[in-house]
C-alpha cells in the first residue's frame, strides 16, 4: 500500500479536520511518538501528548494511509477522539496510544471511498453524537453557551488549537442553526444570503451542488493553519444542507455591510487616510497569504490567482479583507510543489497578469504566482486611487482598461493590450501633486512590470504604506 503525504488536494483538509495539526504536542520523557507521513524533515515521526491516528482513502485505484498525531487539546471528548472508538463505524480511521502504534495498515471500507465522502461521514458521525458528547465533555457545552457570540467561538476556539478553524461539531451546530435573512449577492457559484446567527449577522456562500470541489476547495484553503488573520475574511463554517429536493453547499464567513471594494468604490469616494487605510490593510492581507511560516504549526505560502475589487471586502473600520480563496493554491516548501494541479489561465481576464495572457507563466515556480497576484494587487490600487478626493478632485468609478477593452472582454482582447501593446491604465498627472498619490502611482508601476520577476513583494507595499502612513498620519 503507498504512503502519501499529500496524494490528493483533498488529503490536507482530511487529516486538518481529524487532527488539527500534524505535529505534535510538546517534546518531553512521556511524549508518545507516532509514524507521520507529512514529517518528512523528521524521518516520519511526530510526538504527542495525545494520540497516534491512522486513515487509509482509495484515491484513483490507489490505497493511501495517512499517519498522524493528535495532540491532546483537540481530543474531543478528553482522553479518547469519539471519531475513533471503533473502527466499525468509521470503517477507515483509527485511534491508538502507543509508541508507532499507527503503523498498523488498514482495510480500505468496501464500496466507493473517497476523502470528500469521509470527510462528511465525520462530520454526520460529529453531529449525531452531538448529546453525548455535551454530556461527556462539559467543554463542548461551554463553547456553545448561550452567551457566547459568534466572536467568542471564533477566537476561543481557533485560537486554542492550530488555528485552522473551529471543530467540526461546532462548524455544523452554528451552520444548521443559522436562518437566512436576504440575498446579497449572486456569482458563478451560486449565491451569497446574510444570515443571523444568536442576533449577529453572517455572511453565507451558498454553492450549487455542481459546484462541490470548488466549495470543497475553498472550505481547505480557508481552514489552513494560521490563516486567520484581520485582513482576510474570517471563516466559520462549511456545511452541506439537503431540503429534501436538492443538495446546499454552505460556506459561513463574517459578514461586512459594506460589500465589496468594487460596490463601495462605486458609492463613495475616499480621503487620502481612507485610501491609505484600504491598501495597506489589502496589502497587509496579501502579504499574510503569500507568507511561509516554518514551524510544527507553520503556515504554508498560498497564492490567490483571481485577486480583483470584486474579491475584497470592505469592513466597517475602512480596512479590507481579501476573499474568495476558492482559485488559491498552497506551495509545499519541503517538497517545492504546489498542492493542487493548476490551470495555466484562473481568474479574471481583466486581472490576468501578462504572463498568464500570452501563458509564458512558470507554472512550477511558486513565486510566479505570487507574481501575477501583485500584477492583480497594482490595479485594485489603481481602482481604489481613481476614487480618492483631493482637493474636492475625483473621477468617477471605472474598471482597469475601461477604455481599452470592451465590458466583457476576451483573452485574445486583453492579450493584445496588455502584451502586444504593452498599455496599462492611465496615471492622472494631477496625481504628482499629492504625495500619497504619487506614492500610490509609483507603487502601480512597479506591480506592472511586465517581468513579474521585477514587481515589488506584498511585503515590500506594506512597508512602504506602512511609512506612508505614519507621514500622512493616518490612524490605523
Amino acid at each position: 500500500m503507498a504512503e502519501s503525504a499529500g496524494a490528493s488536494s483533498f488529503f490536507p483538509l482530511v487529516v486538518l479536520l481529524l487532527a488539527g495539526s500534524c505535529g505534535s504536542g510538546p517534546r518531553g520523557i512521556q511524549a508518545l511518538q507516532c509514524a507521520c507521513t507529512s514529517c518528512l524533515q523528521a524521518n516520519y515521526t511526530c510526538e504527542t501528548d495525545g494520540a497516534c491516528m491512522v486513515s487509509i482513502f482509495n484515491l484513483d485505484g490507489m490505497e493511501h494511509h495517512v499517519r498522524t498525531c493528535i495532540p491532546k487539546v483537540e481530543l474531543v471528548p478528553a482522553g479518547k477522539p469519539f471519531y475513533c472508538l471503533s473502527s466499525e463505524d468509521l470503517r477507515n480511521t483509527h485511534c491508538c496510544y502507543t509508541d508507532f502504534c499507527n503503523k498498523i495498515d488498514l482495510r480500505v471500507p468496501s464500496g466507493e471511498w473517497t476523502p470528500l465522502l469521509d470527510y462528511w461521514l465525520i462530520l454526520e458521525r460529529v453531529y449525531h453524537n452531538r448529546q453525548r458528547l455535551d454530556m461527556e465533555d462539559p467543554s463542548c457545552e461551554m463553547c456553545l453557551s448561550k452567551d457566547k457570540t459568534l466572536q467568542d467561538l471564533v477566537y476561543d476556539l481557533s485560537t486554542s488549537g492550530s488555528g485552522s478553524g473551529l471543530p467540526l461539531f461546532v462548524q455544523r451546530t452554528v451552520a444548521r442553526t443559522i436562518v437566512l435573512q436576504e440575498i446579497i449577492g449572486k456569482g458563478r457559484f451560486g449565491e451569497v444570503w446574510r444570515g443571523r446567527w444568536r442576533g449577529g449577522d453572517v455572511a453565507v456562500k451558498i454553492f450549487s451542488s455542481r459546484e462541490e470541489r470548488s466549495w470543497f476547495r475553498e472550505a481547505e484553503i480557508y481552514q489552513t493553519v494560521m490563516l486567520r488573520h484581520e485582513n482576510i475574511l474570517g471563516f466559520i463554517a462549511a456545511d452541506n444542507k439537503d431540503n429534501g429536493t436538492w443538495t446546499q453547499l454552505w460556506l459561513v464567513s463574517d459578514y461586512h455591510e459594506h460589500g465589496s471594494l468594487f460596490d463601495y468604490l462605486n458609492r463613495y469616494t475616499v480621503t487620502i487616510e481612507g485610501m491609505i487605510k484600504l491598501a495597506l490593510s489589502a496589502a497587509s492581507g496579501l502579504a499574510h497569504l503569500h507568507m511561509e511560516i516554518v514551524g510544527t504549526q507553520g503556515k504554508p505560502g498560498i497564492a490567490h490567482r483571481d485577486l480583483k475589487s470584486k474579491n475584497i471586502l470592505v469592513k466597517k473600520n475602512g480596512m479590507c479583507a481579501i476573499a474568495d480563496l476558492g482559485l488559491a493554491v498552497r506551495h509545499d516548501a519541503v517538497t517545492d510543489t504546489i498542492d493542487i494541479a493548476p490551470n495555466q489561465r484562473v481568474g479574471t481576464k481583466r486581472y490576468m497578469a501578462p504572463e498568464v495572457l500570452d501563458e509564458t507563466i512558470n507554472m512550477k515556480h511558486f513565486d510566479s504566482f505570487k507574481c501575477a497576484d501583485i500584477y492583480a494587487l497594482g490595479l485594485v490600487y489603481w481602482e481604489i486611487a481613481r476614487r480618492c478626493n483631493s482637493g474636492g478632485v475625483h473621477e468617477e468609478y471605472q474598471l482597469p482598461y475601461y477604455d481599452l477593452v470592451p465590458s466583457d472582454p476576451s483573452i485574445e482582447e486583453m492579450r493584445k493590450v496588455v502584451c502586444d501593446q504593452k498599455l496599462r491604465p492611465n496615471i492622472p498627472n494631477w496625481w504628482q501633486s499629492y504625495e500619497a498619490l504619487r506614492v500610490m502611482g509609483k507603487m502601480m508601476r512597479e506591480c506592472w512590470y511586465a517581468n513579474g520577476a521585477a514587481r515589488l513583494t506584498a511585503l515590500r507595499i506594506k512597508k512602504t504604506l506602512s511609512q506612508l502612513s505614519v507621514q500622512e498620519d493616518v490612524k490605523i
